[in-house]
């Protein structure tokens, strides 16, 4: 894995929500790099408004700030999990991009070893 992508801090779930707890589903924004990953059928189940709807209103199981200063955000889903990169601005949050990953996955952060 590359360095940048490698999760450097880890981050409380409480802040990351009152850090995101201002913005509005307007302001969180995707493009077509947030799905390049999936498949044809994941096409089908993850839409913007899926996606966005887990950033407002789910709780995330991790997250952590990577060494590109993006947030890896990890959220339960069915038996699997939603790891969301995110770029956080001050006005709107980019979803870089998504992956469903399996659950021995999530990484293990240095200091909790």
């Amino acid at each position: 894995m590359i360095r940048g992508h490698r999760i450097e801090k880890k981050v409380e779930t409480s802040t990351f929500l009152d850090s995101i707890k201002e913005f509005t589903e307007e302001q969180i924004c995707t493009t077509k790099h947030t799905f390049f990953r999936l498949n044809e059928e994941e096409r089908k189940v993850f839409k913007d408004k899926l996606i966005k709807e887990y950033i407002l209103a789910q709780t995330p199981i991790l997250v952590g700030i990577q060494y590109n200063g993006n947030h890896a955000v990890f959220y339960k889903y069915s038996k699997e999990t939603l790891k969301l990169i995110l770029d956080i601005q001050s006005t709107r949050v980019n979803i870089v991009t998504f992956y469903i990953i399996d659950n021995k996955q999530i990484p293990i952060l240095q200091n909790e070893k």
